[in-house]
């Protein structure tokens, strides 16, 4: 039988046609049936519990940036730091368009005393970049890691961060290498990173037992280092120089030049989820929750208007719990700004043990967890007594001076 009217190339086809043989097409049929399908079937299934076992290896899903439902994209990170972060990120990863840097290079390095949300930025950063991030944990790694061969780590949890970073060197692209509480890490490991951080993006590693040397130049990769200026032991950390002039260094823990009004801002922004009463003046609309706090701080609704539909009872006590937690915030701004003073003086000018109570964002959010909109002035001053003197009581020494 021949069948013709076909169009393209096939080894089959001469001239448009094709000769069919029913018996040796049913033959074929058979046989493909009998064992080509059943090949295939099976090494689809090989490559499927593969690729799951590597997954599996791998963790790649702990590579997925995730953002916290407590996010809160205040005005501080809208307006001041957003913007230098992604000027440094254009220096590193490039920017979009023709202007875009061929000589890409740098660092970013974040420091504040915990609780001001570093990791929790970056995660939304790269969740919006849309590359992965691999996630380094300082403590993890401990003081005696000083190579980047995972053969030589001393422990289990720190061999893994190591093969862990080897891997987004072998990604190559497309990635951002954050290292968290690097005050944990040895300087000498730090040092490492210095020739990734320069013009020349390169750095060895060691990936599966093979030294290898990964030239990132023209790659999307990112660097970002965050800690907090005192060690675990209360020691002052010190990030090597040659390091930390690659980097871009912001403290979200201090007041940045003519910005200290969203600095102080960005206590009551980030405590509004915390708050009963506020978070449900924050989930219909974060401007009205700004409205409640112009309110709380010129002590008159003129001009004032809400987007969404409130009660006057529910006007009444979100602004009376506004007030308390502005009180609340010059406490925690005064404890944060002698943090920051102690943090930075030499210990041989020291007259009195290091301050090492913090007023950071979270210890914010602690009280305003606790206030109400009945509590009076006196209740408000002991609430805040009391959680510092639970703060005290696992420093491991000099609380009483803290104090």
């Amino acid at each position: 039988m021949t069948l013709s009217g076909f169009t393209g190339t096939h080894p089959r086809l001469n001239g448009g046609a094709m000769e069919l043989d029913y018996h040796e097409f049913i033959a074929r049929l058979q046989r493909y049936e009998a064992e080509i399908v059943p090949a295939f079937t099976h090494f689809q299934k090989l490559k499927h519990d593969l690729a799951e076992t590597r997954r599996r290896e791998l963790r790649l899903d702990q590579f997925k940036a995730g953002v916290l439902s407590s996010f809160v994209r205040n005005r501080l990170l809208d307006q001041v730091y957003l913007p230098l972060i992604g000027a440094n990120l254009a220096k590193q990863l490039g920017a979009a368009g023709s202007d875009t840097r061929t000589d890409r290079m740098g660092l970013l390095l974040l420091i504040s005393p915990p609780g001001y949300g570093k990791t929790t930025l970056m995660e939304y950063v790269a969740s919006r970049l849309g590359i992965t991030l691999v996630k380094i944990n300082g403590p993890a790694l401990g003081h005696h890691v000083t190579s980047l061969d995972p053969a030589e780590a001393r422990n289990a949890s720190a061999r893994e961060e190591i093969e862990k970073l080897n891997l987004a060197f072998e990604m190559g692209d497309n990635v951002m290498i954050y290292i968290d509480d690097i005050q944990h890490t040895n300087p000498e490991f730090l040092q490492k990173f210095i020739s990734l951080c320069d013009g020349t993006r390169k750095i060895e590693g060691v990936f599966k037992g093979e030294a290898k040397t990964y030239d990132l130049r023209g790659r999307k990769v990112a660097v970002v280092m965050a800690g907090n200026p005192y060690t675990e032991v209360g020691g002052k950390f010190q990030v090597p120089d040659m390091l930390a002039n690659r980097a871009d260094t912001y403290n979200l823990g201090d007041i940045l030049g003519g910005h200290e009004e969203a600095f102080k801002d960005s206590y009551i922004e980030n405590a509004l989820t915390s708050n009963a009463v506020l978070a449900r003046i924050a989930a219909r609309s974060h401007a009205d929750a700004l409205a409640v706090l112009k309110i709380a701080r010129t002590g008159t609704r003129e001009g004032v208007e809400f987007e969404g539909s409130f009660s006057a009872e529910e006007i009444n006590d979100a602004v009376a719990v506004m007030e308390k937690l502005l009180h609340v915030r010059e406490i925690i701004l005064r404890v944060n700004q002698e943090y920051v003073r102690s943090a930075a003086m030499e210990d041989a000018y020291r007259t009195e043990p290091p301050f090492k109570l913090q007023g950071s964002y979270r210890n914010m959010n602690k009280i305003a967890d606790k206030i109400q909109p009945l509590m009076t002035d006196a209740e408000v001053a002991t609430l805040i007594a009391d959680h510092y003197r639970g703060e005290a009581q696992t420093l491991s020494q000099a609380a009483e001076a803290n104090l």
